[in-house]
């Protein structure tokens, strides 16, 4: 069978079978056709002919990129030959004894409590300040996602219970508890949304100046303006603010299980990268304070 046609076969099976999204299903098509691609330079066409080491050598011609994006194409290349295997094609998978490549943890950037105050310091003049120290509230109490933040409507929080209702990636709900400042801000910030509507009908919880739902790039925009204004490092990213809330809840003495269900990880390992965060922070304390740290010279 050529592989352009095993491909299409597969993303089919993927879509009407397996629910695969637009957006996955491009990337799928993406990984596959630069293999395909690359089989080709081989002299290969024929799904039965394509052998480990041509698996193999794709890697190896790629192994300058990050290793986040060849463990992503490995894991489509090993979906695509379980796929041939089940459906009869071949008979033997050539991908199953290749190991992913081993990916490098790095520990996510986070702003100091000192440097959380000072952006949250928003002085409250016009209903966009409002909406800004809501919004920023919001995704720092709750440690949001920020298409999670602009995703809320009226109906998901409730401020008698003092929790909001998240729905995360998946389409997971959870709820995160609302903390004073967050439901004190949201509360001002809800007596002036009326004027922001400009008489539309919009159920989105945060309005843009045109009356319509708060979009991912309005609140980088906002946020990159604050960073400046504020003489704060402007790479500082929405998502900066999530990892702040997990590592200042973590120095804190916070429960691991508690964090992982606030931010929505559906695993506990990757929870657990805040806590080398956090055992960063206990190593750079006991070198500046204890008075044995460190050799007399």
């Amino acid at each position: 069978m050529k592989i352009e046609d095993a491909i299409q076969d597969f993303l089919n099976y993927c879509i009407f079978e397996k629910g695969l999204s637009d957006k996955t299903k491009e990337s799928y098509q993406n990984d596959l056709d630069v293999y395909a691609l690359f089989l080709k330079s081989r002299g290969i066409t024929l799904v039965e002919d394509i052998t480990s080491d041509n698996i193999k050598d794709f890697l190896k011609e790629r192994q300058d990129e990050e290793s986040t994006t060849i463990a992503h194409n490995l894991t489509v290349i090993k979906n695509f030959h379980i796929y041939l295997v089940k459906e009869k094609i071949v008979s033997t998978d050539v991908s199953e004894f290749i190991e992913r490549p081993k990916l490098r943890k790095t520990l996510p950037k986070s702003l100091s409590v000192e440097d959380v105050d000072l952006l949250l310091d928003i002085p409250l003049n016009t209903p966009f300040d409002y909406r800004n120290k809501a919004m920023l509230e919001l995704m720092y109490g709750c440690g949001l996602r920020v298409s999670e933040l602009v995703s809320l409507t009226m109906n998901d929080i409730d401020m008698t219970n003092c929790f909001i209702r998240i729905v995360g990636k998946g389409n997971k709900e959870r709820e995160v508890p609302l903390g004073e400042y967050a439901i004190e801000y949201l509360n001002l910030y809800l007596e002036k949304r009326e004027a922001l509507l400009k008489g539309k009908n919009c159920n989105q919880l945060f309005l843009n100046n045109h009356g319509l739902g708060m979009t991912r790039q309005g609140f980088f925009k906002m946020l990159k303006g604050l960073l400046l204004e504020k003489g704060l490092n402007p790479e500082v990213s929405p998502h900066t603010l999530r990892h702040s809330f997990a590592t200042h809840l973590i120095n804190r003495g916070a429960d691991l299980r508690s964090i992982q269900e606030m931010l929505g990880h559906s695993d506990i390992s990757t929870t657990k990268i805040y806590t080398r965060v956090s055992d960063d922070k206990v190593l750079e304390d006991y070198n500046e304070y204890h008075y044995r740290s460190k050799k007399e010279q």
